[in-house]
């Protein structure tokens, strides 16, 4: 899971679109009323929403700490909050199944 994370950041961190879509799975869950990503090129049109809109993915990364959920160990999920905001309501989940681990789903728990 580490050195999954450690790809996934830095490629977030660089601006490497095409290394977060390979890491990703579909469909990548999004929150209520917005459509799930189905396929890479949505992920693409869709990356500044995902990764910058409410939040700023390349500032909250380098600091985030994976979160395993206790009673699912092939799921984690990392918190970031709104730009300017001290809560940390947008939620990225990451999945592993059998390709490794991978980015599934995006979501703002205040919503």
């Amino acid at each position: 899971m580490e050195m999954f994370w450690e790809k996934f950041r830095t490629a977030i961190v660089k601006g490497d679109k095409e290394t977060v879509v390979a890491l990703s799975a579909y469909p990548i869950s999004m929150p209520y009323g917005i459509k799930d990503i189905r396929n890479r090129a949505q992920l693409l049109k869709n990356y500044r929403t995902i990764f910058f809109y409410e939040g700023n993915a390349a500032k909250c990364f380098p600091k985030a700490k994976p979160m395993v959920d206790p009673q699912n160990s092939k799921e984690f999920t990392i918190a970031c909050s709104i730009t300017g905001g001290i809560d940390e309501p947008l939620q990225y989940t990451f999945t592993r199944g059998r390709n490794g681990w991978r980015f599934t789903g995006f979501d703002n728990v205040n919503e």
